[in-house]
């Protein structure tokens, strides 16, 4: 992934126990994840920044 969105950062990215690794965990359907694997994302479409605190650091 390429641009500011990175994979550590994201809301989605949660620890799996079974694979012993972390993994996206954003709920999408059939037609959504044929998207994704059809079209060439410079960054990923589903990206959610987790720090909670941007928002405010961007105020003060």
């Amino acid at each position: 992934m390429t641009g500011t969105a990175s994979c550590d950062s994201c809301a989605y990215l949660v620890f799996d126990e079974d694979y012993e690794d972390y993994i996206c965990d954003i709920n999408m359907d059939e037609d959504d994840y044929s998207r994704l694997m059809e079209n060439h994302f410079r960054e990923c479409p589903y990206y959610k920044n987790g720090d909670e605190y941007a928002v405010v650091r961007k105020q003060m």
